[in-house]
């Protein structure tokens, strides 16, 4: 029991210090994981080279591969320029609207992608009277529920991680999940601030006037060392792409109307497949996509190549390396005991979720998803907790709690603000996002597992 005791406190220092030091987690994770097996156990360097995952790294690869080219050839802000053009001027569905669009983007492949949408956000919320923290929380919102799509990061690590233990979470059913979480707590901002809001027509926003240009982005731009995500860098002037050359009214080129053709044949063939019954390999088909858009203009290869996120595939391949050796050393196990000492399987989830939230508030979401995911296994190992319905509720409370002003999200929205609602938006995220770190887990393990445990 010692060997893994000391297992868990190496691997819990290990965050802690990438967290304080701003190292890359990833990094730190993956020697130590070398380095915990060469002196606590007798497991081979190869094996512990053989957890790193590589299914998942294929499938973030070619994500975000995809939709890098997507964002770079001007698809998805044409994509943007042209919904904004169709919106009318009813202040009270514009934050449903935001949330539609922003939710879109964070879908393809990086939630973070979300925030280009911050800036747009706030001049609308200006122009049409709306209460900047209800738009703010809209795009927030919109971006946690996105980033929970088969084809983006949060539900990547969450489906993946789950599946590679056994359990079976459909990744539809996860975003299902995560939006109908989100929708509540999008109604709840209504409820709250929408009174807020007052009706009437802008000096002038006529179709493309709201459109986000290298202007406006660069006023925008944000840096983060981080609390949300390892290492994270995000310029809304780097994700706008070549939005500044565009109108909403500009046709789109062949190259853009490729890349429609092709997200539209990987969301139908990733529904289809599933439909059928089959495991869709969202990577291999956005590899293929990708290379065939590559053809039709190779310029787009070397920088679409570069922005690939090979951060998050490194942090998320060092936690899950280090937690293979945690899971071969019965680390895991003697957690799943200690869980289970509590009493109730349903308090242990409860206090497995606060501690997810709780954390994640201050660390890298993706980094907590990849961590806990697999420690929550020996709860469900006895079928006393539907694994499924544990697994979606931890990853969703590990990702409400973003609207922070510590964390990329809330500190965006306070950002991207007029200088003198900023104190006044602080607050209402703080206080926001540290009540999410209760109310996450009292509304999912009350509204997902308990029902789930009761229909099972």
């Amino acid at each position: 029991m010692t060997a893994q005791i000391i297992a868990l406190a190496i691997f819990i220092a290990l965050f802690a210090l990438g967290a304080i030091r701003g190292v890359h987690i990833g990094v730190l994770m993956f020697a130590g994981a070398a380095g915990t097996a060469l002196l606590l156990t007798d497991m081979p360097l190869e094996d512990v080279v053989n957890g790193f995952p590589l299914s998942i790294m294929v499938l973030l690869a070619g994500v975000t591969l995809f939709f890098a080219i997507a964002q770079l050839n001007g698809t998805i802000d044409k994509l943007i320029d042209r919904a904004l053009a169709k919106v009318g001027s009813n202040a009270l569905l514009l934050p449903f609207v935001f949330f539609v669009l922003t939710g879109a983007i964070a879908s393809m492949g990086a939630p973070l992608a979300g925030l280009v949408m911050m800036p747009v956000g706030m001049q609308v919320a200006r122009r049409y009277g709306i209460d900047y923290a209800l738009i703010g929380l809209s795009m927030c919102f919109a971006i946690g529920a996105g980033g929970f799509a088969p084809t983006s990061l949060y539900g990547i690590v969450t489906y993946s991680t789950a599946h590679g233990a056994g359990i079976d979470l459909n990744p539809f059913l996860l975003f299902a999940i995560a939006v109908v979480t989100y929708l509540l707590m999008l109604g709840f901002s209504y409820f709250v601030w929408g009174r807020r809001t007052v009706v009437h027509e802008p000096e002038a926003v006529a179709a493309g006037s709201v459109a986000f240009t290298r202007g406006s982005a660069s006023t925008a731009s944000v840096e983060f060392g981080e609390g949300d995500d390892d290492d994270a860098r995000f310029s809304a002037d780097d994700v706008s792409g070549d939005r500044s050359q565009m109108s909403a009214t500009d046709p789109f080129t062949f190259e853009q109307l490729a890349t429609v053709i092709a997200i539209i044949v990987l969301l139908g063939s990733v529904v289809l497949v599933a439909a059928l019954g089959g495991d869709p390999d969202i990577g291999i088909l956005c590899f293929g996509l990708s290379a065939l858009l590559l053809l039709l203009k190779p310029s787009r290869g070397k920088e679409a190549v570069v922005r690939i996120d090979w951060s998050t595939v490194l942090l998320v391949g060092g936690i899950i390396t280090f937690v293979g050796v945690l899971e071969e050393m019965g680390a895991v196990d003697l957690l799943g005991e200690g869980a289970k000492a509590l009493g109730s399987p349903l308090i242990a989830a409860f206090a497995l979720c606060l501690v997810g939230g709780l954390v994640s508030a201050f660390a890298s979401t993706t980094g907590i998803l990849a961590a806990l995911v697999p420690l929550a296994l020996p709860l469900v190992a006895d079928g006393s907790l539907p694994g499924w319905a544990l697994i979606a509720a931890l990853g969703v409370c590990s990702a409400v709690v973003d609207v922070s002003p510590f964390s990329t999200l809330g500190a965006t929205v306070v950002a991207t603000a007029p200088e003198e609602d900023k104190p006044r938006l602080t607050s209402i995220l703080l206080r926001f996002g540290l009540s999410m770190v209760v109310v996450g887990p009292v509304l999912l393990v009350g509204g997902l597992v308990i029902p789930a445990m009761l229909v099972g």
